[in-house]
């Protein structure tokens, strides 16, 4: 009986050690652009275009680093896109949770059916309203400002949804118990909702935040000044027609790439508690 048990034990572990060695396998293979990109920043041009190709530059070039801040605003770009994906992501959080909070806890007539309309925005394009948009915000005078690159996008119906989901998994006892301290809706909220809800708040922002600092089509349409424009476009202003610098252009990218990862970093335990317990409960 012993040395059938230590077999099966041999076994696991035989069995966890390959499936840690192909995840491992795995994440290198998937990263391999990323490190790729890395190593090309700090590549001269001739190794970049070198066959076969290397992975590592020979020497390293810190030019890239440089140039990109004087072909183009790089600082202001960085500057306004930061800006811009905090505001959304916090803006998000905020609205989606007030009417996430409503669908969820608070009864009131049609609930549903509003719910399943907001539902419905989902699959219209974005393609589809930018031209209403641009024009009425061209009618307003908000064209080439920061509330053309944030107010359209602080409202979504995934955050709602999301939120809501999680909201209806807290259990009613503290909404009774809540109501008989005399406890209002909008104390209740912010006292007991969204200390337990912290991981979905998060997930809404992380989402909000990556969607508004990879936007390009709409910064591009809306914003005219160099004052007014995202890192997104001044990746596309490092190419043209005839030639890509691929030093300054793998530098800019490598440093578009570094706030995502440090947030990811610190907020990956919360996304990904957000995502697997955030259920489908209709």
């Amino acid at each position: 009986m012993s040395k059938l048990r230590n077999k099966q034990r041999t076994s696991s572990w035989g069995m966890k050690l390959i499936l840690e060695f192909l995840l491992l396998l795995f994440v290198l293979i998937v990263n391999i652009p990323f490190f790729w990109m890395i190593s090309t920043s700090f590549k001269y041009a001739p190794e970049i275009l070198a066959y076969p190709p290397k992975l590592f530059p020979s020497k390293l070039n810190f030019d890239g680093y440089k140039y990109i801040w004087t072909l183009v605003p790089f600082g202001r770009y960085f500057i306004n896109t930061l800006f811009v994906s905090i505001s959304i992501a916090v803006c998000k959080i905020i609205l989606a949770s007030f009417s996430a909070y409503a669908f969820a806890k608070i009864p009131f007539k049609g609930k549903n059916t509003v719910f399943f309309i907001f539902l419905g925005t989902m699959m219209i394009p974005m393609e589809v309203i930018i031209i209403p948009n641009y024009i009425t915000l061209n009618l307003i005078g908000w064209l080439d400002t920061y509330w053309a690159l944030i107010i359209p996008f602080i409202v979504g119906a995934f955050s709602i949804f999301l939120l809501r989901q999680f909201f209806m998994q807290i259990p009613r006892d503290l909404d009774d118990a809540a109501i008989i301290d005399g406890c209002g809706r909008t104390r209740y909220l912010f006292t007991i909702i969204y200390p337990l809800s912290k991981p979905a708040l998060l997930t809404v922002g992380l989402y909000a935040f990556l969607a508004s600092w990879n936007s390009f089509l709409w910064p591009l349409i809306v914003t005219n000044s160099d004052k007014m424009r995202v890192i997104q476009i001044a990746l596309k202003a490092l190419q043209d027609s005839w030639m890509i610098d691929w030093t300054s252009l793998t530098a800019a990218s490598a440093i578009a790439t570094v706030p995502i990862i440090i947030l990811f970093f610190f907020v990956q335990k919360q996304f990904l508690e957000g995502i697997a317990i955030t259920g489908l409960k209709g």
